[in-house]
């Protein structure tokens, strides 16, 4: 008997898109329709690349191509390396050891996510020029003067590398520690009373057990790499986020900013592609459910010393270091921000995140009740194809915002420019686009705790799926809102690309205005501003700390 459910293939005679939408119901069509509508500006990037450039491809091609996809790749590289290493290192010395102070390093390696990487790039930038503080105590030590020593050069590929792993290197960590905690005991015994080491038992048993977290988190890394365009743009790499945004305001070509931004989205589809067929051809898992409390032997003195040592180092360099150099730009003072100007950027920032996460939430809960209502493959893909919206950057949604305004007014002649060009709305699609994912994750855990048993009884008495979704989920999934609405919105706050790009004349943020504060060397001014989105950044770090010590069946830690 054929499911209801169960859909015309596309390439059969019978297959009628009118036929398969009706089949979704109106929830379905409902979370279809929001998941076409997130995923047309990625779209219209792959439209408008087929489009001809004239010579400007080939002359870009033979002149700056190349230099994107190195320093893409050199990025890619120490970005991957790096976080990798460091995330699970740390990861599994709070985790599987105890030692005084365990508890408060497992909180502070979370801090460097609310360091956004153009900040950290401004931060570093002041305490390692020729008149910063590093080389101003070298020159008073030694005695030596200008062009008498070497001294490395922050503006680089490595530069960028290392910032940028600084602040993703918690993402290796946060899944790790997560993956750690879910292990259970048994299997690490035994491979103890098979003769294994510690850190043969951490090599052969730990890691291929959590290698599919690592694997997660080094691509959400990697993914933020590509996105990243305030670090880059500072430092002078060139990268294809920097050259999408020159080639679309310096040489006026939408349509060769759209073919960068196709390789570039190329590149995003390899990445998710590797990292789900990693996960899906070497598959580990335990054959047992019974959990106990990790075993966590007492480190020595100096056991205890170089766990401290392992994890500080990346809390140092990737939130307190840049943290006091922030502090101390804001009262060394000379700052040309005036009060009313910074509140208007507060207002601004304020608005467009409380907006914007109103915006992003209230459609993933429609888009996630639609597919949970209806279960149907159309809009289950649908949702994937919107997926990509997070690992796009800020600077390629904002483009394909742009070429998908001027191909509805070319194709059909509906003319939307007024709604999503340089308006509060174009920048809010943008924001939906960008961070869909990030509310869809915490309101699809939130719905997998409700049991089927409610929504069948509520059925049951005859409310329509709104009434249930209003009645009976919006109540239970109050936690879940919150702490994606929270996440959204600092995420908004950090966001600078795509807010660059669509956002209002003279309707600035605190991130735009430490960028321009900052691309016009006056530091001391981009100082307030940026310190002030570090600070609502720790609002997450809040709540993450609180969830991942509880994520092990079980088990409180």
């Amino acid at each position: 008997m054929a499911m209801a459910t169960d859909e015309t293939s596309p390439g059969s005679p019978s297959f009628s898109p009118r036929r398969t939408l009706s089949r979704l119901g109106p929830t379905g069509s409902l979370a279809f329709l929001l998941a076409i509508l997130i995923a047309v500006p990625i779209l219209a990037v792959f439209v408008q690349s087929f489009a001809s450039t004239g010579d400007l491809w080939r002359h870009m091609a033979q002149t700056v191509l190349s230099d994107y996809v190195a320093n893409t790749l050199i990025l890619l590289g120490i970005v991957g390396v790096v976080t990798l290493v460091t995330g699970a290192a740390c990861a599994w010395t709070v985790t599987m050891h105890d030692f005084r102070g365990r508890k408060t390093l497992q909180w502070l390696l979370l801090l460097p996510l609310a360091m956004p990487a153009y900040v950290m790039a401004y931060t570093y930038t002041d305490f390692l020029q020729f008149a910063g503080p590093v080389q101003t105590w070298l020159r008073s030590v030694t005695g030596w003067r200008h062009g008498q020593y070497w001294f490395p050069e922050i503006r680089s590929a490595w530069g960028a590398g290392l910032v940028l792993s600084s602040v993703l290197y918690p993402y290796v960590y946060v899944l790790a520690r997560a993956a750690f905690l879910e292990q259970s005991v048994c299997v690490l015994e035994a491979s103890r009373t098979l003769g294994c080491t510690a850190f043969g038992a951490f090599r052969r048993v730990a890691l291929p057990l959590a290698r599919p977290a690592l694997v997660a988190g080094v691509g959400y890394a990697l993914m933020e790499t590509l996105a990243d365009f305030g670090a880059v743009n500072y430092f002078g790499i060139n990268t294809f986020t920097v050259g999408i945004y020159r080639t679309w305001f310096a040489l006026h070509s939408p349509t060769a900013a759209a073919q960068l931004a196709a390789v570039l989205l190329l590149f995003v589809l390899v990445l998710v592609v590797l990292e789900r067929v990693s996960r899906g051809k070497m598959r580990f898992h335990q054959t047992t459910s019974r959990y106990r409390a990790l075993p966590a032997p007492r480190l020595s003195p100096r056991g205890t010393a170089v766990a401290w040592a392992v994890c500080l180092t990346p809390i140092v360099f990737g939130f307190l270091l840049p943290g006091g150099v922030l502090i101390r730009m804001v009262m060394r003072g000379g700052t040309e921000l005036s009060m009313e100007r910074f509140l208007d950027l507060v207002r601004n920032t304020v608005i467009l995140g409380g907006s914007g996460a109103l915006l992003v939430v209230g459609t993933a809960l429609l888009v996630i009740h639609g597919v949970r209502h209806d279960r149907t493959k159309l809009a289950a893909g649908a949702v994937r194809l919107a997926s990509l919206g997070y690992a796009t950057p800020g600077t390629v949604i904002a483009v394909g915002i742009l070429i998908a305004v001027g191909l509805l007014h070319e194709w059909v002649g509906l003319s939307v420019g007024m709604i999503l060009g340089s308006t509060i709305v174009g920048v809010l699609y943008g924001y939906l686009i960008r961070f869909f994912v990030v509310a869809y994750g915490p309101l699809e855990s939130g719905f997998a705790k409700i049991g089927p048993n409610l929504e069948g009884a509520a059925r049951s008495l005859g409310h329509s799926p709104f009434q249930v979704l209003r009645r009976v989920h919006l109540p239970l999934l109050r936690p879940s809102l919150l702490s994606a609405a929270m996440l959204v919105f600092v995420d908004i706050g950090k966001e600078l690309p795509a807010t660059m790009i669509l956002r209002p004349f003279n309707f600035d943020t605190l991130a735009i205005e430490a960028f321009r504060m900052a691309s016009t060397e006056r530091l001391d001014d981009a100082a307030l501003p940026a310190l002030v989105i570090v600070l609502v950044g720790l609002l997450p770090v809040v709540y993450l700390s609180r969830t991942i010590a509880s994520s092990r069946p079980g088990h409180s830690n």
